[in-house]
């Protein structure tokens, strides 16, 4: 197949994946005939410092006026790949308004901004991906929006975050502290300077809304996740997961269920027999619950340059075949539906409950009264490291709202038999 024809792109942003992104289409050039019926070509490159130095970009590709390749009427496919609020949906919402097409990896926008996105595409026929905005490399927003079409989806789960799972995987498997973990993976490149939106939960919970907006057909946004980080998880938690055959993950767990909507990250005790239990180190995987094509699980890379750009090309390509064939915007927004999001008061888990308490007569019974007062089913109970004055107890729950439980919990910290609280975690 030969052609004069080329298709040519803006790429906003020259950081780690937007380089990863054009090594990609340069290394790809010889197939891309092949593969979209076109030529690629990279037109203009949006980067905040002009006389930096970058090897093996061609330095009149450059501009610090994004305006440039907004205004460039031969540009028709915009790459933003520079993250963050503003200016970045600015720019996004000129370029859908100028006919352009648009191809984001931005998470933190799309989390809180998506249905105005969505709606500047559909309003000008365009196409608005965002393949690379969940689990970098995995596939997931695709599936979810057409080859899982056919599916009424009733959960997904997943491990998004690639730092809190490599912290854990060392806690676990090393016996390494939370501290040195964190140090260790800050070493690798894993953590941020700061990594409060990784360990605190934040960046899991932006990607939990958006899987939740395509898997459930309604909109769900970053303010509607309960998070909940991994800086309390200790040995002594680890210990346990182990004694009972489990693991401690960072979950999203997103579920579609009859009363609305439920959606949170935070801690669980996962049992080894699940998929998602065997996911280590900085890898990210989704687990998803369909009526026609049951379970599903979809693992790979969650970040990095080449993974995330990976996600990237396969939005560019998409959007090269859709101009070919003039029918940009096909799939919009899909969130057609208006469920509602549960309060996560009134949310049911499963508890894992650490505690101190005085070793004396009578102080499992108090605890147990206190728990059926409020509607608390204890599973299991465990006493150990016994000394003449304190003990551990360990409690195990069925499954209970989550209002039930804090009552429980701010009474029975009220006790004077027990000393301290040391852990909850949920459990799957």
């Amino acid at each position: 197949m030969q052609s004069d024809k080329t298709i040519k792109a803006g790429l906003l942003g020259l950081g780690t994946v937007g380089g990863g992104v054009y090594k990609l289409i340069q290394r790809g050039q010889k197939e891309m005939m092949q593969k979209i019926g076109a030529n690629l070509e990279v037109a203009k490159i949006l980067v905040h410092n002009m006389n930096k130095k970058r090897e093996g970009i061609d330095a009149s590709l450059l501009t610090d006026q994004w305006e440039d390749i907004i205004q460039d009427d031969e540009i028709q496919i915009v790459i933003e790949v520079m993250g963050g609020i503003e200016p970045a949906r600015t720019m996004i919402l000129a370029a859908l308004n100028a006919g352009k097409n648009v191809v984001s990896a931005n998470k933190d926008l799309i989390a809180e901004h998506g249905r105005e996105l969505f709606d500047a595409a559909e309003r000008n026929h365009v196409d608005f991906l965002f393949e690379a905005a969940v689990a970098g490399g995995i596939p997931i927003i695709r599936p979810l929006k057409q080859c899982l079409a056919g599916n009424e989806i009733s959960e997904v789960i997943g491990i998004v975050n690639g730092t809190t799972n490599y912290i854990l995987t060392k806690m676990f498997e090393e016996n390494m502290s939370f501290e040195a973990a964190l140090a260790k993976a800050t070493e690798l490149g894993y953590a941020e300077a700061d990594p409060t939106a990784d360990v605190e939960g934040l960046d899991a919970g932006r990607k939990a809304a958006i899987m939740a907006s395509i898997a459930f057909h309604s909109r769900v946004v970053f303010s509607d996740v309960y998070t909940e980080g991994i800086t309390k998880i200790t040995a002594e938690d680890i210990s346990y997961a182990k004694e009972f055959d489990s693991v401690i993950k960072l979950l999203a767990v997103a579920h579609n269920t009859e009363s609305g909507i439920e959606v949170a990250v935070h801690p669980m005790m996962l049992g080894r027999e699940h998929p998602l239990a065997s996911v280590r180190d900085s890898f990210n995987a989704v687990f998803v619950h369909g009526d026609a094509v049951d379970d599903a699980m979809f693992y790979g890379r969650g970040a990095g340059e080449f993974p995330t750009a990976s996600a990237v090309m396969g939005d560019i390509i998409d959007v090269c075949r859709n101009l070919e064939y003039q029918c940009t915007g096909r799939i919009s927004c899909t969130c057609y539906r208006e469920t509602p999001i549960k309060q996560f008061d009134d949310v049911k888990n499963k508890f894992f409950l650490r505690m101190q308490v005085a070793n004396e007569p009578g102080v499992l019974a108090r605890i147990a009264q206190v728990f059926g007062d409020h509607k608390v089913s204890i599973a299991r109970v465990i006493q150990k490291n016994a000394t003449e004055k304190s003990a551990e107890l360990v409690i195990v729950t069925e499954k209970v709202k989550e209002y039930h439980m804090q009552d429980a919990m701010n009474e029975i910290q009220q006790m004077e038999s027990v000393k301290e609280v040391s852990s909850v975690i949920r459990e799957y």
